[in-house]
């Protein structure tokens, strides 16, 4: 794992709490994503940086237009080893899996993994929502999930990651001033629930030291 990991510095000059890394494989059962505005580029950076061995899934949610059929598993896959699919209800979420919330549907998942799709309300005017995800994460995995803010519009995902620090998670942000949009990273900062506010080159290094034994 890079030095960021062991005790990364955000903007303000605050570093990081040291992360534990010992047991990885055990600790860590999944990381959910988030992003909106500059996501899709954000995605490939970081999923293209993570091996197709990866023991855990990975959940996404991109905000992405309704009104139109999406193409972003098809786009994703062909710039990650991870196998990519749209989520659907009741699969069991697997290891190098990436798993992505279908436009107008919350993405949820249920102890064990098995993934839940919602059409309830919008939350902060998106659907799907990142809050809800992290908040299923913390619920479902609680000590066991990593929570991931990307560049977005909007505050999506800042309640979520109070959830997930809440109960023993770690969260990751991408640091607002390294993001294309700053709305969301900026709003899950000033939670105070941050472990850590990395460069976006950084952040799929230190997941995978967060996750994959020996690395360190």
């Amino acid at each position: 794992m890079s030095a960021a990991a062991r005790g990364a510095v955000d903007s303000s000059g605050i570093a990081a709490p040291t992360m534990n890394t010992d047991d990885a494989a055990d600790k860590y059962s999944v990381v959910a994503i988030a992003s909106s505005a500059g996501g899709i580029g954000a995605l490939i950076r970081v999923l293209g940086a993570l091996p197709a061995t990866l023991p855990i899934p990975v959940l996404v949610v991109q905000h992405l237009d309704p009104r139109h059929r999406t193409i972003i598993a098809e786009l994703l896959g062909r710039r990650t080893g991870l196998r990519v699919e749209l989520a659907r209800a009741g699969v069991t979420a697997e290891p190098g899996t990436v798993y992505i919330a279908p436009p107008n549907y919350h993405l949820l998942v249920e102890p064990h993994g098995v993934l839940t799709l919602s059409s309830s309300e919008l939350v902060h005017f998106v659907r799907p929502s990142a809050d809800l995800l992290f908040e299923s994460v913390a619920g479902a995995y609680g000590a066991r999930a990593i929570a991931v803010v990307l560049t977005g519009t909007g505050s999506d995902g800042a309640m979520g990651v109070s959830a997930v620090k809440s109960r023993g998670g770690t969260v990751i942000v991408q640091d607002p001033e390294d993001a294309e949009f700053r709305g969301m990273p900026t709003a899950a900062r000033a939670t105070g629930a941050a472990d850590l506010v990395l460069p976006l080159d950084e952040i799929a290094a230190v997941v995978r030291g967060l996750v994959e034994p020996g690395e360190v």
